[in-house]
């Protein structure tokens, strides 16, 4: 769906505590989590302006947000365990 919202907690609200611990006690991982839900943004903004860019980087774009989710959840459900 064009313009959905996948920051971390909306892919992933049964670990919203975990999430903002993590956030508050690991820099690395609030980085990351910065750096990714500023990508989500991006993504969103150009689908919701009828995607200014070119498949090819809009594809790669996603593509980005998908392994950095990847590696993020598996931080994640590390922490959680």
């Amino acid at each position: 769906m064009l313009g959905e919202d996948h920051s971390l907690l909306s892919e992933f609200p049964e670990y919203k505590d975990t999430i903002t611990a993590l956030s508050q006690s690991d820099e690395a991982f609030l980085a990351d989590m910065k750096q990714y839900d500023l990508l989500d943004q991006e993504i969103r903004k150009l689908e919701l302006r009828d995607s200014p860019v070119s498949d090819e980087e809009m594809l790669k774009m996603k593509q980005d947000r998908a392994a950095m989710k990847d590696d993020l959840h598996i931080k994640i459900t590390q922490a959680a365990n």
